[in-house]
């Protein structure tokens, strides 16, 4: 196949599905930032004064709800009393029990900081596609209660407080933040929280001699916030019901205890209102980011000037209790939940300032210690902000549309906005103060409806485009594929006039309704491929009835039409399989259980002469169908990471053993490799066992030392680094040996990739995924003797045309591409859900980096995840030569039949739910629409890893073609009666 039209087609497939991935977040998550709305704040006469003059907010970064309540023995006992559970948070409990409110705050996906902090003080919820963005300044400048405040003083991670410093009006928010190198997971992360307390408490010490901060103090309508970053950073590394995690609970516990009585020592007037919460929680293998109720629920604690007292039930179970709170001891205090943006509007009314701008938050009047007029009045501005984003998002969306749709809750029967609004004003001056709430509630919820129709408006025609595309770039790829591949381009294209005009006419009218829309830049994109493809299939009309006929040939019996039938139900299954297995992670052990039985189709006779081989892999089969029985949630085991390393460790060395015996069976080339040119690469061979050894040592003994809370030695930390560079290298050693027999065998390469990602997996793995390492390059390699095994049993594929060098693709070779498809999805999911955030520890990564750097760490956990689909992707290459295929054709089959996973998982997402569900359907979906950008780059780095190997051609392997008057110089790879051996050298 030309290089041109190889890498036209991977470039379209890469630029397409980036393009595609792009479109849930145009569709499902657009971004509720608007601006030019009007503010809203409760009016009161001069004489009547905000329920609070300042408000302190803490947030405890990753504790979860249950932690916070739930009873304990003490982390680190003294004697046997410490042994009966008690609370943890005496403090924040009796806080519970006598003067204030609480419940448990949910979030949304993603759970991580940066959008569960804008949640909390901004009122808003980001889109998801805010995770990216988690650590970044602000992409999107919002409004916040600390804007809104008179004055902000803030103390915390530099993480988190830099985005609410940067987006409030110059001046007003005041960020006191300790340095990054103190965010080290392999130490004492207690040291973050009292850095906090110790700074909160100089700034009250120096405002008794510094009259110009005491002044300032004295203010009204002023915040403070206490971001404590402990909590998340000790679950990260012990897992949140490990001692030190319980243990942080209790210093953060006593650090608010301090703090509350040092703020209220200092006023000495009572007007100070205290909110205690968390911005996610945390599952119980020390992570978060998905939408697990672990990771959704946090608590919610508020007391103080403006805060309702306790609701307390004596003798019975109150209100808003479930199971989930059942082990707290708080059955007799009503519990009420909340959706973590009420936080913002309850902050908001505490403290007496404007509702945020951009804010969705429903006010929860229960933690109100109001009376029902000031509860009617609060309601009333909540809905007015609400409906005032509507009103603006609506004026934009009618300057745009060439025939607006108006929502129909605030346009039918005269009941606009201002018509609502008006009732509930004149419930409130009746006197009819409950009415007037529940009218409040109701229009919030037509409010919050209205903005969520506006941010669907283009949905149905958006997804039309979209299914379009996908089912265009499938039929594109397809066609492509046959027209390379099976008729090696010998019917050309051919395009018409007519269909030129009609293609360019429909592609001329989307672009003018969305210029007229004035619609984003992506939309054009969106439109450009689905007309693209489908003039591309059109004109290849002809190659696809050709190509029909061709791959089609053989089915003439009735007995062929069954087995062509029956085989595409089990390719449909499988399909279909592959989608559940996103989900259930268990099917993939189901397929490996059916696979292991495969040689079994082609008969006892094909088993009997290929024996060892369906031995190794029915074997290596059973072996990685265990991987997804296992925990996806994995907890550091120094034993597990030891065994797999031994493993990779033994077979380079019982390869070295027995090198020539194992090559044995294949045939030699005429070249001779000198004892010296194979005594150097013995060597090297020898080297990278060293470093998968050395690996093995530092590997354990920067596990222990971390377990043991001493640090991370810094020689460990070195060598870790140098062992990881080194063995990544090595292949570039092999280049300064001249290609002898050993150098260019595709098993010695494989050995050498496999030994070159060896180190690595040992040093990023945390327990099984040594093993499963082992397993995969298993099946890997005795899926390619395998599939060319049955290849030399079947009959003759067609002679190529006269020039080609790569014999046409058959149906057969869709059963290569499908167990392709089924390797990639393994390589995914078998250690893991990839699909979950959460899934991801950073236990390995801190062997190399302990200080906290989320995208340095995340590249090592991508280097890891990256590593099986290296050898997938050499493996196939190889298979690719011993077939006599072209060196892309069955990556461009798996990239035109895998986005039927991508479609079904377009039409699944969701942005409503259960958060779990919204997470997993976005993970899903983008991990399909990778999947092809995967293979895409997969193909070249095949090139490289393969570049120069040789494969055998053994007695029958080798078919000549005969043309007239081209006597024997179209060799074309085939199945034949041609004796002989011959081998083909590779190229990149």
């Amino acid at each position: 196949m030309p290089s041109f039209p190889r890498f036209r087609f991977l470039a379209i497939a890469v630029i397409f599905h980036l393009a595609y991935i792009y479109s849930i977040f145009d569709i499902y998550f657009v971004s509720p930032i608007v601006s030019g709305m009007r503010l809203f704040e409760i009016e009161r006469p001069p004489s009547q004064r905000a329920p609070a003059d300042r408000l302190v907010l803490f947030v405890g970064d990753g504790l979860r709800a249950d932690k916070a309540f739930q009873s304990h023995p003490e982390p680190y006992p003294k004697s046997d009393d410490d042994l009966v559970p008690r609370p943890l948070a005496p403090f924040l409990r009796s806080k519970i029990l006598k003067q204030g409110t609480f419940g448990v705050s949910h979030t949304r996906v993603p759970t991580e900081s940066r959008p569960g902090h804008v949640a909390l003080i901004a009122g808003l919820y980001e889109d998801v596609s805010a995770v990216t963005t988690g650590w970044k300044m602000n992409p999107v400048n919002f409004d916040s209660v600390f804007n809104r405040s008179r004055h902000t003083w803030s103390w915390g991670s530099p993480d988190i407080l830099p985005m609410f410093e940067h987006g409030a009006v110059p001046g007003r928010v005041d960020a006191f933040m300790y340095g990054h190198e103190m965010e080290d997971f392999s130490g004492d992360a207690l040291v973050l929280d009292l850095w906090v307390f110790d700074h909160v408490k100089e700034l009250f010490a120096q405002a008794k001699t510094n009259k110009t901060l005491g002044d300032a103090l004295r203010q009204d309508k002023i915040v403070f916030f206490l971001h404590l970053l402990g909590l998340d950073t000790t679950g990260h590394f012990h897992r949140p019901y490990s001692k030190e995690y319980l243990h942080n609970i209790k210093v953060v516990d006593q650090g608010v205890k301090e703090i509350s009585e040092l703020i209220e020592d200092f006023y000495r007037d009572d007007r100070t209102a205290f909110v205690f919460t968390a911005d996610h929680g945390m599952s119980d293998w020390g992570s978060h980011g998905d939408g697990h109720p672990d990771n959704t629920r946090t608590p919610l604690i508020s007391w103080g000037s403006g805060v309702a007292k306790p609701e307390v039930y004596p003798g019975e179970i109150a209100p808003g209790h479930d199971e989930y709170s059942s082990d707290w001891n708080l059955d007799h205090i009503r519990r009420h939940d909340v959706a973590q943006a009420d936080v913002a509007a309850l902050m908001a009314y505490l403290v007496g300032v404007e509702f945020p701008a951009n804010s969705v938050g429903e006010l929860p009047l229960s933690f109100l210690a109001a009376d029902l007029k000031e509860k009617a009045q609060a309601s009333l501005v909540n809905a007015q902000g609400i409906l005032e984003q509507y009103r603006v998002k609506e004026e934009q969306k009618m300057a745009t549309e060439l025939k607006y749709r108006p929502y129909k809750p605030l346009s039918e029967n005269g009941l606009t906005s201002e018509r609502r609004v008006a009732i509930i004003k004149k419930l409130i001056q009746t006197g009819s103060y409950e009415e007037a709430i529940e009218e409040s509630a109701a229009l919030m919820k037509i409010g919050l409806g209205g903005l969520k129709y506006l941010q669907r408006y283009d949905w149905l025609f958006l997804r039309a485009l979209i299914t379009t595309g996908y089912f265009g770039w499938m039929a594109y790829a397809l066609t492509t594929v046959t027209d390379l591949h099976v008729l090696h381009g010998k019917v050309k294209s051919s395009r018409t006039l007519g269909g030129t005009i009609v293609f360019s006419s429909v592609l001329a009218a989307l672009y003018a309704s969305f210029a007229i829309s004035k619609s984003p830049p992506t939309y054009y994109v969106y439109a450009f491929f689905p007309v693209f493809f489908w003039e591309g299939v059109y004109a290849r009309r002809e190659s696809i009835g050709e190509g029909g006929k061709q791959l089609f040939s053989h089915v003439k019996s009735g007995a062929s039409v069954v087995s062509l039938l029956l085989n595409t139900a089990i390719y449909i299954a499988i399909i279909v399989s592959l989608a559940l297995g996103y989900i259930h992670r268990e099917i993939l052990t189901g397929l490996y259980g059916i696979g292991a039985f495969w040689p079994l189709a082609y008969g006892f006779s094909f088993l009997r002469n290929h024996a060892a081989l369906s031995t190794t892999w029915f074997f290596s089969c059973l072996a990685m169908s265990t991987f997804t029985l296992l925990p996806a949630m994995k907890t550091e085991d120094v034993n597990q990471i030891v065994a797999g390393g031994g493993l990779m460790v033994l077979i380079g060395v019982v390869y070295l053993m027995f090198e020539d015996y194992i090559l044995a069976d294949f045939s030699r080339p005429t070249k001779q490799s000198s004892s010296s040119q194979n005594h150097i690469s013995r060597t090297l061979v020898g080297i990278q066992i060293g470093l998968t050894a050395l690996a093995m040592v530092v590997t354990r003994s920067s596990a222990i030392s971390l377990q043991a809370k001493q640090g991370l030695p810094r020689g460990n930390q070195t060598v870790g680094w140098a062992v990881l560079v080194l063995s990544l290298l090595m292949p570039l050693a092999y280049q300064l040996v001249p290609s002898n027999n050993s150098n260019t065998h595709y098993l010695h390469r494989l050995l050498i990739i496999f030994l070159t990602c060896a180190p690595t997996f040992v040093i990023l793995t945390i327990s099984y995924e040594g093993l499963f390492y082992v397993a995969f390059s298993t099946v890997l390699v005795s899926w390619v003797r395998l599939e060319h095994a049955i290849y030399r049993s079947s009959p003759p594929p067609p002679p190529s045309p006269e020039g080609i060098n790569h014999r046409p693709l058959t149906l057969p070779d869709l059963r290569t591409s499908l167990f392709f498809l089924v390797l990639i999805q393994s390589a995914f999911f078998s250690t893991g859900n990839v699909a979950s955030v959460s899934s991801f520890s950073l236990e390995s990564v801190l062997r190399l980096i302990p200080i906290f750097d989320p995208f340095s760490q995340g590249a090592l956990l991508i280097l890891k995840l990256m590593i099986p689909f290296a050898l997938i992707s050499a493996n196939l290459g190889i298979l690719n030569k011993r077939l006599g295929v072209a060196p892309s054709a069955l990556f461009m089959t798996v990239m035109a039949i895998s986005d039927v996973l991508t479609l079904y998982f377009f039409w699944v997402v969701k942005d409503e739910g259960s958060w779990l569900e919204i997470g997993s359907t976005i993970s899903h979906f983008v991990i399909a629409s990778l999947l092809c950008v995967f293979v895409a780059a997969l193909e070249p780095v095949s090139g490289v890893f393969i570049s120069g190997v040789e494969v055998e051609r053994e007695e029958g392997d080798m078919q000549v073609q005969k043309s007239v008057g081209n006597g024997e110089k179209n060799g074309v790879v085939g199945n034949g009666p041609e004796k002989g051996n011959k081998k083909v050298e590779g190229s990149t």
